[in-house]
């Protein structure tokens, strides 16, 4: 039995070994005492903000091997919630503006909320709120909330169901939405609902159950983002104003039960997903590679997974075609983003957690 047993120790080490020897890229850990990380923002090719799911922003000088906290934010640390998505403005050299989402306790529960800094020599000061949504809820889950800009300087935040699923279908609420915003966190003009009766004008789309990873292709200027399903259903889906992406009354998924929740995977009048995962890998973090040191990746996507703790990169050519390249990291990845040098750099979802970068070797 002895010997049974060191035979298998020694092939889960050898497969171990070989899982990671088959990695096409080097995986260097740049920063390993992060506690819960959830987004990163590169101000320079050597200097990035990370957000720390506990409310701490930390400033990070890759070359100098300098990690800082430069704010604290009063988030609610509930569940799925606390300080999550950060990003730049488009004129961030001009302006300093830096755009954080949290988790905030008001009456009745909690909601999503989007703040926004100034950073200069290092500090990020003057935080105040622009927009807290109406998303609230006792659940401590489904805050989403990735938060993107497009070439014209309008932000996108994702908003997951709040846990109650028929949010998503309900134009009265924020949640289950993605919004589009100006930089002053009020709606945009061409909303697709500004004009609507009882519709919240800041509304870009709806149906949508979690999304945690977002990312605009300034080469295509097309919005992306995936879901994150129940026991399967994730998605990538190319989001277009007004569209009703379909959760809950369509899904490829399934209660983690494993009971149905709607025999449904198509409406005419909602949309179908480009990509879908079943069973789920728990996406979260997205980025769409554009880069030069990853040739093959081109107009690849590449999503973290924190069930199945992997990078997966797919390929999309159409809704009907695609493939896709699983990496195994052994570690939940919340974020995935293209660097200013075009290598990928990944967050783990872990206390202590890591700054990872990807290299080719």
């Amino acid at each position: 039995m002895k010997r049974i047993f060191i035979g298998l120790l020694a092939w889960l080490i050898l497969a171990d070994w070989v899982v990671a020897e088959a990695l096409p890229f080097k995986v260097e850990s740049l920063v390993s005492d992060l506690r819960y990380p959830w987004g990163m923002a590169f101000i320079t090719p050597a200097e990035l903000l990370i957000t720390e799911k506990g409310g701490a922003v930390k400033y990070i000088q890759l070359n100098n091997q300098v990690s800082k906290t430069i704010a604290t934010l009063p988030v609610a640390q509930v569940g799925q919630g606390g300080l999550l998505d950060i990003a730049l403005h488009p004129d961030f050299k001009q302006n300093r503006w830096v755009y954080l989402t949290y988790s905030k306790a008001v009456e009745g529960g909690y909601t999503t909320t989007l703040a926004r800094g100034i950073f200069k020599k290092t500090q990020l000061k003057q935080i105040r709120e622009l927009l807290v949504t109406s998303a609230i809820s006792r659940a401590g889950r489904h805050f989403g909330s990735r938060i993107v800009f497009d070439q014209q300087g309008y932000l996108y935040m994702t908003i997951g169901d709040r846990g109650d699923r028929h949010n998503s279908q309900r134009l009265n609420t924020h949640a289950g939405k993605v919004l589009r915003l100006t930089a002053e966190g009020k709606p945009a003009k061409n909303n697709p609902f500004v004009k609507k009766p009882n519709a919240l004008p800041e509304i870009y789309s709806y149906g949508h159950r979690n999304p945690q990873g977002m990312v605009f292709d300034l080469q295509t200027q097309q919005l992306w983002l995936h879901e994150h399903g129940p026991q399967g259903g994730d998605e990538i889906n190319l989001v277009e104003a007004g569209v009703n992406y379909g959760w809950p009354v369509i899904t490829y998924g399934r209660e983690y039960s494993g009971d149905v929740i709607t025999d449904k995977t198509h409406d005419p009048k909602m949309a179908q997903p480009h990509w879908y995962w079943v069973p789920s890998i728990a996406p979260s973090g997205m980025t769409l590679y554009r880069g030069k040191p990853f040739k093959s990746w081109q107009g690849d996507f590449l999503v973290g997974a924190l069930k199945d703790r992997l990078l997966a990169r797919v390929s999309l050519t159409d809704v009907q075609k695609g493939t896709e390249q699983r990496y195994d990291f052994h570690k939940r990845i919340r974020a995935v983003t293209e660097g200013p040098d075009g290598l990928v750099y990944l967050l783990t979802d872990q206390s202590p957690g890591e700054l990872l970068r990807l290299r080719p070797k």
